[in-house]
């Protein structure tokens, strides 16, 4: 199985990579998410530590319980042959209604075939009020093409 885009990367297909990968977290299937990873991918997710796809899959099912309306934006940080950084922050309310943004970093590594076989993420949660959310689509959709980025948001 191969998912382009392959590496080595350049800026653009890096670029290409970290938005399809936001697309397909931003849809919110663990089963589908999970196909992009190798099926022995290690993660490290903050203090958890996973290997394969099927802990990734409950993993994810778990994460998009909990962290409700979920809507994530991710850049490109850098590149280098088959590896990509990311920074990212999300939006999200917890059960009793409290709002997160939660802001991190990801290092990702991919064999020849595009799919990741490391992930390191370190992220960190802020509450925020409902009134200061900056992350506005239809809920479980993709970012729309005219929706600012990061960088724009003053993220």
């Amino acid at each position: 199985m191969s998912r382009p885009p392959l590496p080595p990367f350049t800026a653009e297909t890096a670029a290409l990579k970290v938005r399809r990968a936001e697309d397909a977290w931003n849809g919110r299937d663990p089963a589908a998410v999970a196909l992009a990873y190798t099926p022995d991918s290690r993660w490290r997710n903050r203090d958890r530590f996973l290997t394969g796809r099927d802990a990734i899959t409950a993993f994810l099912a778990e994460k998009w319980q909990r962290e409700q309306e979920y809507r994530l934006i991710k850049e490109l940080w850098a590149h280098d042959g088959n590896r990509i950084a990311v920074r990212f922050v999300y939006e999200w309310h917890d059960a009793a209604g409290q709002w997160w943004r939660s802001h991190g970093n990801e290092n990702w590594a991919f064999t020849a075939d595009g799919l990741m076989a490391e992930r390191h993420a370190s992220i960190n949660d802020v509450a925020i009020a409902a009134a200061d959310r900056l992350f506005h689509w239809d809920r479980g959709g993709v970012r729309p093409v005219g929706h600012p980025g990061l960088g724009a948001l003053g993220l």
